[in-house]
Parts: structure tokens; sequence; C-alpha cells
């Protein structure tokens, strides 16, 4: 179904349900607005649990200020307004209270997007408005005035508050509301390992540099195995995101139907809603007719050009393991005996090379060492079945997420050598 078909009490009550799920806001936390065609805004109800929202709680407030439902608006609906006036273009509000970007919040200070190309390309640069009252003129005063500012932001951190963004529509604001808390919850991680390293000029426009355009090829018949594969990839990429392993901008997923061809996510499709339909069949170097592979189509080929034992590829942003690609630090895999016969030993592609030497990137990834981190960009995985790729997958994040954690109590202290050759005798197959 298409989310732009949807009314706009159905369209919040879905995204409200998304950010609720994904602990980005409480029972009683934040607020959602939709601005129609009519010039009437239809906004989430005071006083309503946000685990709970139905179509019917939502309620409209007309241009003349008048509001209809069965509850009063949200008490903060007031900026929302002035958020409007300021800025014709915005046609949808997200605010909320998600956990890392309060901590920034209440730092005074907002997350740096130019940690990964995504977050600068989805969010740009963030703004900030000072604090004041709830619900009170002046805080919407403050914060329209920050919309409407020079750099004109989509994003907007509240001082010991949380956060505002606005978009054209509902489902733009939301993925920007979600990649910014993403990104916050990154940095976070960065800076427990050391240092965040963001992305230079030079190294952002290199990002923005067009990719190649496929030629198409003419539709086929679909095999069983293709039938199979798109199944598959549409579970595991459904799951992905419900793990926050991708976000609904961030991730690829392919998986190889034959020797010549491969099933691949498409590009800017959102991850939790993908169909079975929206996967593109890549053949011979040639895309399916009037559709577009995901911006990784390139790396992916050239994985399964060098390897014939590989058949699935995943591109993603896990929370924890990306926080070690955009800091430096080395992921240490030798930590458990499933990390290390999982993962190997984790190596880096640098940023650079990601977005050229497509041929290096594939001799660094292989059967027998199936995982690197990207350099400001999240991680590369690959696996024997699409199965293999998604387990290795959640096993990444989790050394990750247990390594960051294990830096409260101390040094982590690895395995030895004579600990990695006993097991690599034991499971030789692994």
């Amino acid at each position: 179904m298409s989310f732009s078909l949807l009314h706009p009490r159905d369209q919040i009550v879905a995204i409200m349900a998304r950010i609720y799920g994904h602990d980005m806001t409480t029972t009683s936390g934040g607020n959602i607005s939709v601005r129609d065609d009519n010039g009437d805004m239809w906004i989430t109800p005071a006083r309503v649990d946000k685990g709970s929202l139905h179509a019917q709680d939502i309620v409209r407030v007309a241009p003349d200020g008048t509001c209809h439902g069965t509850h009063p608006p949200s008490s903060e609906f007031p900026f929302h307004l002035s958020i409007y006036k300021a800025r014709p273009d915005i046609r949808a509000i997200v605010h909320a209270h998600p956990g890392a970007l309060v901590s920034f919040s209440i730092c005074g200070q907002v997350p740096d997007t130019r940690i990964f190309p995504e977050a600068w390309n989805v969010c740009g640069k963030i703004g900030f408005a000072p604090y004041a009252l709830p619900g009170s003129r002046q805080l919407g005063e403050n914060i329209a005035a920050e919309f409407a500012s020079e750099d004109h932001p989509s994003c907007v951190v509240l001082q010991n508050h949380g956060v505002v963004v606005g978009a054209e529509n509902l489902e733009v604001a939301f993925e920007r509301f979600e990649t910014l808390e993403f990104t916050a919850e990154t940095i976070l991680n960065a800076r427990a390992l050391g240092e965040v390293c963001c992305l230079s000029d030079a190294q952002m426009a290199l990002s923005r540099k067009p990719r190649p355009i496929l030629p198409e090829h003419a539709p086929e018949a679909p095999t069983s195995r293709e039938k199979e594969l798109r199944k598959e990839i549409c579970d595991f990429v459904h799951r992905a995101y419900a793990h926050k392993l991708m976000t609904s901008t961030k991730g690829s997923f392919s998986a190889r139907i034959d020797e010549d061809s491969f099933l691949f996510t498409p590009y800017n499709v959102d991850r939790c809603a993908l169909g079975l339909a929206d996967l593109v069949v890549v053949r011979r170097g040639a895309r399916a007719a009037g559709q577009t592979p995901s911006r990784a189509c390139g790396i992916h080929s050239a994985i399964y050009h060098a390897h014939p034992e590989i058949h699935a590829v995943v591109n993603a942003l896990p929370v924890h393991a990306s926080a070690f690609s955009a800091s430096g630090a080395r992921l240490d895999s030798r930590t458990i005996p499933e990390s290390y016969l999982f993962l190997k030993d984790v190596g880096t592609i640098r940023f650079e090379d990601q977005y050229g030497d497509t041929d290096g990137i594939a001799s660094l990834i292989g059967p027998k060492n199936p995982v690197a981190l990207l350099e400001n960009n999240g991680v590369l995985v690959a696996g024997l079945t699409v199965l293999d790729a998604f387990d290795r997958l959640e096993v990444l994040e989790a050394t990750a997420s247990a390594i960051l954690r294990s830096r409260s109590l101390g040094e982590v202290r690895p395995m030895s050598d004579a600990v990695i050759k006993e097991l690599l005798d034991a499971f030789p197959s692994m």
C-alpha cells in the first residue's frame, strides 16, 4: 500500500506505532502532525497512550484554530502551527524524546551528521533551539525562528527537551527523525571507543559522486529459486529493521540466483515496508527494466564474481558495530568462540575504496574473511546462504555491543592465539 494514499489520521497512527515500537518515545511523550491541502492540521491528541493510538483519536485543527475530535490536541500544537507558518514547504512534523537525542539536548549539543554520508544526505545540518516552557508561545517562537534561520534546517534539537523534525511529507519526516536518532546513538557509542571521525569535504564530495547507471534487461519469468529468494530477503530485511540492524533508508541485501544473476534491494524504498516486487534482478550487469538497485550494487556484484561460493551479501548500519566504523577503533572478534568462528578477524575498508575499488573490496571479503567494517559507512557481511549472512550480521552486532559494554568493567581480554588455533582445528569448516 502506498503510504501517501493513506489519510493523515492513518499516517500519523502508523508512524507513531513505529516510533513507539522502537523505543523512541514514551507512552505520554511526543507528538506528530500533518498539514493537508485544505490547510487543516491533523495532530496527535493530548493525554492519550502513544502505544495504543487509533485513527479516531487524531485531532483536526482547522485554519481558523477550531479543534475537531474526541480529544483536545497535543498541548504543544502551538509550536507546530508556528513551524508551518515559518516554513510553508514543511507539511509534516515529528516531535519526540528519543534517548540519544535527549542526551545531546541536555548537554546543549547537536549530533554531527557528517559521520555518515546517509546521515548528512537525509538530515543535513542540525539546528538548536533554546529552552522555553513546553506548550508556551515562547517555545513556538524559538523553534520557528530556528527553522526559518539562514541554514533552513529540517531537524532541530530542543534544549533540555528532545527534537523536532519537519519535511514535505510524513514519510520523509520520519526517515529524518529515525536517521538522526541512529546517528546520535552511534556518536555516543563511538565516543566511548575514542575519537569520532567525521567525513572531510573531499570524502563528502566523493560520496555524492554519481554511480554508474546499469543498462536494463528484458523481463524474464521468475524461476522457483528466484521466488524463494524474494521471500527470504524480504523476511530478513524486515527482521534486520525490527532489530535495528538497518534503518528505513539504509541497508542493502542481495542473494545469488545463479552464476549470472542476483536479487538486490532497491534504491530509496523503506526497508520496513519492502515487498517482494520491490526487489531488483541484476543479470549479467544489467538491471530489471524500470527498477533501480541500491547504490552498493557494484560492490555486491564484484564479490559474487570473485567468490562463486558466496550466495548472499549484506550492507548494514547496526548501531554498535557502526560505532567502530566511525571511530577507527578495532573490533576484536577474539572475545568468545562463536564470535571468532562466525566473524574471523574483522578488517576495515577505507572510505575512499568504497566509492571506486570494487575489485579491491571483493579481494578483502570472502568465505575466509566474511566480515568487514566500512569506514564511516557501517558494515559489510558475506555468507554462503541468506541465513548465514544474516546470522553473521547479528553475531557481529552482538559482539560489538558486548565489547562496548565491557569497557566500563575494565580491559577486554581477548582469547589467545593458542585458543584460536584450538577453535579452528576443532571447527575447520566454519
